[in-house]
């Protein structure tokens, strides 16, 4: 088959001063990603000559080329003149960092602590500029929420508010559901969905009238069964379908909503091992007899061993979350979800698009990995281990780790 002629040097030369353009308007980082990405359209290029005709192979260039720019380009990001943010959870961890870097950037930051004189309040007190406020909120109070409301009312009519960081979140046990207290459920919910609800809904008035901002901090586990994080896991759940429902609802008013799922960070939280021992000890104390009967000190003590473990594998550098709250700020076109962190690609593409019991096997070899319960233990009194648990190479049917140390 005869081909058609492939463009003359002038037609090259004149491509490559249009492609030259569109680098330079898209404020593209020099770095690897960068060259990798010009490696590889090289690649593509070489192909398309043996194997298209010409006017393919100019569109399938074009549309690759269109793919690598507007993935790798800066987005364009909005200034940040007089805007105004509220932060909620700024006593430590990425609340606390995220307020010092909006600081910085001159945004007008009123940031809430449960505790006015918390060491994390007293960092921000001294580093950050007069520009930031520190408001005391227990999400958990309708009182605190609506005095949040006023004072944010009050100290926004010349600025507005441009946005909501829903950030502050809360844990208490890391146990299997079973184990936990209804009461920890509850109090996960409080905090982690119906006090970002009322928060937001307070201040959706304010969002709507500025086209701004709703940006929340949620987590994987809210899109997978983390083992042992049952109550933290579906008030996450709970909090990115409320996100998800109010991305629609709120689009013919301009106001763009985005969650951010950050992997595992050391926060203060996840640094304070004596704190998860104290949990570990309560649990251990209120757990009714029969429950501990049935599944055993050692079980317990497994799993937080397995917990501290995992803690260990944590990201110290914050950064990608504040950078990720950063722009969905600032962003001219904000993305719906981020994934902040190390691995998070490759866990969802395994809970996506692998079987459930991969799935099951690699957060459990990730995060926390089970061991056979007492009763279920040979030898104990009427054990029968379920044919299931028989055949799962990742649950141990001899003594529990802790009882073979």
């Amino acid at each position: 088959m005869e081909r058609w002629p492939w463009p003359s040097g002038g037609a090259w030369l004149l491509v490559a001063a249009r492609a030259l353009l569109q680098l330079l308007r898209s404020d593209l980082r020099l770095g690897r990603p960068l060259l990798a990405a010009l490696a590889l359209l090289a690649a593509l290029d070489w192909l398309c000559q043996r194997l298209l005709p010409p006017p393919a192979a100019l569109a399938v260039l074009a549309a690759a080329g269109w793919i690598a720019l507007s993935r790798l380009a800066r987005p364009q990001r909005l200034p940040v003149a007089t805007r105004a943010v509220l932060i909620t959870g700024c006593d430590s961890g990425f609340g606390k960092e995220t307020a010092k870097k909006l600081d910085s950037m001159g945004f007008t930051v009123l940031a809430t602590v449960l505790e006015l004189n918390s060491p994390g309040a007293i960092e921000l007190r001294t580093c950050c500029s007069p520009r930031l406020r520190l408001l005391q909120l227990d999400l958990t109070k309708p009182g605190d929420i609506s005095r949040v409301l006023e004072f944010t009312k009050a100290h926004t009519t010349s600025t507005g508010l441009w946005g909501l960081v829903n950030n502050a979140g809360h844990n208490e046990v890391v146990a299997d559901a079973e184990l936990s207290p209804v009461a920890t459920f509850r109090s996960c919910m409080e905090v982690n969905f119906f006090g970002a609800l009322e928060l937001t809904k307070g201040l959706l008035p304010l969002l709507r009238s500025s086209r701004g901002r709703i940006v929340t901090v949620g987590s994987p586990a809210g899109d997978m069964p983390y083992p042992c994080l049952g109550a933290y896991g579906t008030s996450k759940a709970a909090v990115a379908l409320l996100m998800d429902t109010f991305s629609c609802e709120l689009l013919p008013w301009g106001v763009k909503v985005s969650i951010i799922q950050p992997g595992c960070f050391k926060t203060e939280s996840v640094r304070n091992v004596g704190q998860w021992e104290k949990r570990k000890q309560l649990l251990l104390a209120n757990l009714p007899q029969e429950l501990l009967q049935a599944y055993g000190k050692d079980y317990i003590e497994h799993l937080h061993g397995q917990f501290l473990r995992s803690l260990r594998l944590a990201m110290s550098d914050l950064s990608p979350v504040v950078d990720a709250i950063t722009d969905a700020l600032l962003a001219a076109r904000p993305r719906r979800r981020y994934y902040p962190g190390q691995g998070l690609g490759l866990m969802y593409f395994i809970h996506y698009y692998l079987p459930e019991g991969l799935r099951r096997r690699f957060l459990q070899a990730f995060f926390i990995s089970h061991c056979l319960p007492r009763a279920l233990q040979p030898g104990q009194p009427g054990a029968t281990p379920p044919q299931d648990a028989a055949q799962d190479p990742n649950l141990s049917l001899g003594p529990s780790p802790a009882v073979a140390r």
